[in-house]
């Protein structure tokens, strides 16, 4: 698991290392063992006042897609530094309007094995056509436990940290490691020329 630290000096690096006029401001630096989520925000764009909700919309959607062609060699060149010092793949994401909007991202597979009660729910959830294969089915357990039990996470997560802290505290601690010495255990090629 990667050290509350580790985070935060990655999102240093990104907040230093972005260009000036990339984003407004770095929203977020979601960080696992396979990836690094960059979301920054962009300008809404400027519409007639009482504008309706579908040409807000489809004003919300063109300004991203303008965004990401734009950038794109900038964040690509980005990218490749990061995934070159942190051995993880990179992938980008925009808030505007209100709207997040995750550009190429990585979908890693979870290997698991299930006793046949497990297996039975992913089958029922198969044959009442919510998910096509007990592969979705899993994801859209993992989506529903993430959407109703957030707060229960972000708690977990936060107990996590602690356990990182006490432990380096420790007698067994060696001498501190950065992120780029310790960041990761996959590298990869540049996701966003893809994308």
């Amino acid at each position: 698991m990667i050290t509350a630290e580790q985070r935060e000096q990655m999102r240093g690096w990104f907040a230093g290392r972005l260009p000036d006029d990339l984003f407004e401001s770095l929203a977020e630096v979601t960080v696992d063992r396979e990836e690094i989520t960059v979301v920054g925000r962009i300008p809404e764009p400027r519409l007639a006042e009482g504008a309706s909700a579908p040409e807000q919309e489809a004003a919300v959607r063109a300004r991203v897609q303008e965004f990401r062609e734009r950038t794109r060699d900038d964040r690509v060149a980005v990218a490749r530094e990061a995934e070159h010092r942190f051995r993880r793949k990179v992938s980008w994401g925009v808030e505007c309007g209100g709207e997040r909007t995750l550009f190429t991202h990585v979908a890693a597979p979870v290997m698991t094995r299930l006793r046949q009660p497990e297996r039975q729910v992913l089958d029922t959830l198969v044959a009442a056509g919510v998910a096509r294969s007990r592969s979705d089915a899993l994801a859209w357990c993992v989506r529903l436990v993430q959407r109703h039990t957030d707060d229960w996470l972000t708690e977990l997560r936060d107990s996590l940290a602690h356990v990182e802290r006490v432990r380096a505290q420790g007698p067994d601690a060696g001498p501190r490691e950065s992120a780029a010495d310790n960041g990761a255990e996959q590298g990869g090629e540049e996701q966003e020329g893809k994308g």
